[in-house]
């Protein structure tokens, strides 16, 4: 069994992002810069934000996070989203999410330029996807996907793959990009009925419903990749994936710890997504 350990690959990733922003800087250039808007105090929130902000000075990102009272109306929000979005020094844009019960997060969402959508979230971003074009793709599919690269799955042209979870930020786009590797993909969700007798069948099985440890070893193929997308706390506090790592650890060829698996990656491609928006953004002289 091969643990794919996310802390490990999200650190080669970063270094590789690291020297490409170092030589922008030695060009006399601006560095990227990321945009984070925090609404209220939402303990959560506010620890994921910190994190991003600790990623961003470690590859010499350049980022600015805008605090907000949660007691904010939905127009005064997307004031600020356009704000950033006419800031010609802004490169990608992220509303930290879930927002305070009183806002409607879509109509706040498509107020983000695509350009600078580095959730890769906007229905523009989501159309690029959906037809196989270059645009901004939601950061967990892309680290979910760097991940199996790593272990020399790029071609799954013959594989079956299943998801479990119908997102748009996990479930929708990571089907797609299996699909454009060749995969034959099954989504399935809280409805499928005889969800583990489908799953058994995969080649690639990604939990992304958030269960805790609900994927035993009777979900699991013999020899399957697992990637476990989930984050639960148990009740002793500690974290666990929706799948139950020492239930099927004997039966898989491969699988992502929690925590340490697909969290760093999902940062990881965020700072990616940040350097590609500025590529753009330089390359049509904004």
């Amino acid at each position: 069994m091969e643990i794919i350990n996310g802390t490990e690959l999200s650190a080669k990733i970063r270094q590789t992002i690291k020297q490409e922003v170092e030589e922008i800087k030695t060009q006399g250039k601006r560095p990227p810069l990321l945009s984070v808007i925090l609404v209220g105090d939402n303990p959560a929130s506010q620890s994921y934000v910190r994190g991003k902000e600790k990623a961003c000075l470690s590859v010499g990102m350049e980022n600015r996070t805008i605090r907000l009272d949660a007691g904010i109306s939905q127009e005064e929000l997307i004031q600020v989203v356009r704000n950033q979005n006419e800031d010609p020094d802004v490169d990608g844009i992220l509303v930290q999410l879930p927002l305070p019960d009183h806002f409607d997060a879509d109509p706040i969402l498509d107020q983000i330029s695509p350009d600078k959508d580095v959730d890769g979230l906007h229905p523009v971003n989501a159309g690029l996807l959906l037809t196989g074009r270059d645009g901004l793709v939601p950061c967990t599919p892309s680290g979910v996907m760097e991940m199996l690269k790593s272990i020399g799955l790029e071609d799954l042209s013959g594989l079956n793959a299943v998801v479990i979870g119908r997102s748009n930020l996990v479930g929708k786009p990571l089907s797609l990009l299996l699909q454009q590797k060749n995969a034959t993909v099954t989504m399935a969700h809280s409805r499928t009925k005889d969800l583990a007798q489908i799953c058994s069948q995969a080649d690639i099985l990604i939990a992304a419903v958030g269960k805790e440890k609900m994927i035993t070893k009777e979900y699991i193929k013999e020899g399957a990749v697992v990637i476990d997308v989930g984050i639960n706390r148990m009740a002793n506090g500690k974290l666990c994936g929706d799948v139950d790592f020492d239930d099927v650890k004997d039966k898989v060829s491969a699988i992502t710890p929690v925590p340490g698996g697909v969290g760093p990656m999902t940062v990881c491609m965020l700072l990616m997504n940040t350097l590609k928006a500025y590529k753009e953004h330089e390359a049509y002289g904004r």
